[in-house]
């Protein structure tokens, strides 16, 4: 690794790429770069927004490798027995595990409703009442924020414990990850906050205690790196099988498409060639994984609304440094 490539690496994330605030940077299983920008240290945890949902992928795969689900084939409203459906919505009968993994969806919205999905007192509900509609079955259609909660809801239901709880048991504590606490919101300006708060951990609760499954929660670039490894690893960790290497291969595998973009079990893909694939969140905040090339990159950033591609940042000049 050329220090004056590194050097060059550095002047463009501070120049183009100015709100990385953490890089972790792992070849061959060998931690070979990690650096921290904007004050931050390896202590920071950081919200990483969507990036919470390929992490949902993963606790699904272990439910259903573990008995809790029988599988991804399963309907969606069969985890919620109490839950009565609106006259006349059909579409939301069909619905599958697998249609919510894809991104394959229908919601009843063309502008999500925030306000009142946010101040209702059960998001996973309030996502169910969205479900379906007139759209098809099949379609991608990216939900970031309502509709993914759902399958927070179908894993609490299912296991009896918290997502957080099941995520600690099965899968944080093994890699020596740790998530202290619950993230709650008491009013709408703790709610916004969550876009630029330097300072929280934990991971976000709607107002029955489910964790949020689309955004919310908030972990170190040196966990990041873990989750990435552990992908590259087909799920293995220490000798010890975490994720079935089954789901691994599965979810970032391309499943359903938005334009020329692929998208697996709630993971990106980035090139089918080289089966590389990747966790992205807002702002910049990114899980890269490329077998081909051994490599793991895990960022995290600020929120900004409209942040450079991190896709172009890794293939430009963060992979040719680390091609040997």
């Amino acid at each position: 690794m050329d220090p004056e490539n590194v050097k060059a690496l550095e002047k463009t994330i501070r120049s183009e790429y100015s709100n990385i605030a953490g890089m972790v940077i792992q070849k061959d299983g060998t931690k070979r770069y990690e650096n921290y920008f904007n004050g931050y240290s390896c202590d920071s945890a950081f919200h990483v927004f969507s990036v919470t949902k390929s992490i949902l992928s993963a606790l699904m795969g272990i439910a259903i490798d573990q008995g809790y689900i029988r599988s991804i084939e399963q309907r969606v409203l069969d985890f919620f027995p109490e839950y009565t459906l609106k006259r006349g919505e059909k579409t939301a009968q069909r619905v599958t595990i697998r249609d919510m993994l894809t991104m394959t969806t229908p919601f009843k919205y063309k502008s999500a409703p925030y306000t009142r999905y946010f101040s209702s007192e059960s998001w996973v509900k309030s996502a169910l009442d969205l479900l379906g509609g007139k759209g098809e079955i099949g379609t991608f259609r990216y939900t970031p924020l309502i509709g993914p909660d759902i399958l927070s809801g179908i894993l609490t239901n299912a296991t009896g414990q918290s997502v957080r709880e099941f995520a600690q048991d099965r899968l944080f504590a093994p890699l020596g990850i740790e998530i202290p606490q619950n993230v709650i919101f008491h009013s709408k300006e703790e709610q916004l906050s969550i876009m630029k708060d330097r300072h929280e951990s934990g991971w976000v609760i709607d107002p029955q205690g489910v964790n949020s499954a689309g955004w919310g929660l908030f972990i170190t670039p040196i966990d990041m790196a873990k989750i990435g490894q552990l992908y590259l690893n087909r799920g293995a960790w220490n000798g010890k099988q975490l994720v079935p290497a089954q789901w691994i291969d599965e979810s970032t595998s391309a499943h359903s498409r938005w334009g020329k973009l692929l998208y697996g079990y709630l993971w990106w893909i980035i090139d089918e060639d080289e089966h590389s694939y990747a966790a992205l969140g807002d702002g910049g905040n990114v899980i890269y994984v490329n077998p081909a090339k051994n490599l793991v990159v895990a960022m995290a950033s600020l929120f900004k609304p409209t942040a450079k591609d991190r896709i172009e940042l890794i293939k430009k000049y963060i992979e040719p440094i680390f091609e040997g």
